[in-house]
């Protein structure tokens, strides 16, 4: 007679779940943006630049032009991006996206808009750098930024969810040439 084994017997042992990365950082470039976060405004990142060097390499560079930009000092951090090689560029700047999309999320458009600005310029592909630059851009009453990031956003993303539809209903209401200043109202958030 011939033994049958049960299927669950025969699959191998599954190794245990690793934690997920939110992105591949290096830590010493990671814990040195925790440590000097609360300094990077306007007030204090002149002195933090002479204080505390960022370490090196891409992530060193993504994390000091991440700090730049919260200061709101936009062409500092376009400096630091543009010392990398062409390459690790866009690298820095997904560090700068990922830093500046809770500030987006959070609507804070004066910081918000030209912080996703910096990162379309490395990363033209990047759909919701787009979209927040473009709602962004459309609250500060910046109409032709607004129209060409929210027109790339939609040629981009296709999905029909809620980002599309304030998209389409942001640029439907800048391309309205009856309505020379459009009401600014925030969009909704998908999803709050």
């Amino acid at each position: 007679a011939t033994a049958v084994v049960p299927a669950a017997a025969s699959v191998a042992p599954q190794p245990a779940p690793q934690p997920i990365r939110s992105a591949p950082i290096g830590d010493d470039a990671a814990a040195w943006f925790q440590r000097v976060k609360p300094q990077c405004n306007p007030v204090e990142v002149n002195v933090l630049q002479r204080s505390s060097s960022p370490p090196s390499g891409v992530q060193g560079a993504g994390y000091h032009a991440a700090c730049f930009a919260l200061a709101g000092r936009i062409d500092d951090a376009r400096a630091v991006i543009d010392s990398l090689s062409e390459g690790e560029r866009r690298m820095a700047a997904s560090i700068v996206f990922e830093v500046g999309h809770p500030v987006a999320d959070a609507g804070d458009d004066r910081s918000a808009g030209p912080m996703m600005e910096l990162v379309v310029g490395y990363q033209p592909d990047n759909y919701m750098a787009l979209y927040h630059a473009g709602i962004s851009q459309y609250m500060l009453g910046e109409r032709d930024l607004a129209r060409k990031n929210l027109s790339a956003f939609l040629e981009l993303y296709k999905e029909n969810d809620g980002w599309r539809s304030n998209g389409l209903a942001v640029l439907a209401k800048l391309n309205d040439s009856t309505n020379v200043e459009v009401e600014r109202t925030r969009p909704r958030e998908p999803g709050s």
